[in-house]
């Protein structure tokens, strides 16, 4: 078996980072698309009680801020734990790898083979690839991990915090800036663009059709926005 060329092994390792890069760029647009939506049907939903500007900020940033730190906990969590299942996976396959080192030789023989080699090739992979670097060939070919490149909890929290924050403050900064009786009408029209915008970049970012991505996007934040307004003039129509 040949072994790649440092021109392939640059290309695949530039593939990988440009994966990542989407996965992250894809995760920003998701997380902006939900603080446009939830800060959007909070500040109109108030405003259909009310025209009070302080009212409106002081719901606005609220909301901003409790949506950010819920979607940087709940990210931080959810990452802290995929990177403490995969630091154990680590451990127990090294530690299998020093306990019985020819069983997982076979093993990853084997797997090559379900990958398409032929037993005599895939023998000879296995050999090479456990003689450079045994722990990270069974991490890659058998857990699907790269040990240089496990999750951090970390930057997915601020990740997550940026990408909500910066979506929520259009629909806050749309319906405390204009006149009383314009509010409603920017926000909603900026949300919407908004929303066609987030809900296309994520679709072409996950090489899919943007047509029916879009008109989803943007009627689920239009049926957000149209519920919580007619709660809140409701509400505010009753006195509440």
């Amino acid at each position: 078996m040949t072994e790649p060329t440092d021109d392939e092994a640059h290309d695949e390792a530039l593939g990988g980072a440009l994966g990542s890069r989407l996965n992250w760029l894809r995760a920003a647009v998701l997380g902006a698309n939900d603080g446009i939506v939830s800060t959007a049907g909070l500040v109109v939903g108030v405003a259909g009680a009310t025209d009070d500007r302080a009212a409106l900020l002081t719901a606005g940033l609220a909301g901003l801020l409790a949506g950010s730190m819920s979607m940087a906990a709940g990210e931080y969590v959810s990452v802290s734990t995929q990177r403490d299942s995969e630091k154990a996976a680590l451990a127990a396959e090294k530690r299998e790898l020093r306990e019985r080192p020819e069983a997982e030789l076979a093993e990853l023989t084997q797997l090559l083979e379900e990958r398409g080699l032929s037993s005599q090739v895939a023998r000879e992979a296995a050999e090479q690839l456990t003689a450079r670097d045994a722990l990270r060939a069974h991490a890659r070919v058998e857990l699907g991990i790269d040990p240089d490149e496990l999750t951090d909890p970390w930057h997915a929290a601020w990740a997550s915090f940026l990408a909500f924050t910066a979506g929520a403050l259009l629909p806050l900064l749309a319906i405390v800036l204009p006149p009383p009786g314009w509010r409603v009408p920017v926000t909603v029209v900026s949300v919407l663009a908004s929303l066609v915008l987030t809900g296309w970049s994520s679709a072409r970012l996950g090489a899919a059709r943007p047509g029916r991505a879009v008109v989803r996007n943007v009627a689920g934040g239009a049926l957000a926005m149209g519920v919580t307004y007619a709660v809140g003039t409701l509400l505010g129509a009753a006195g509440v």
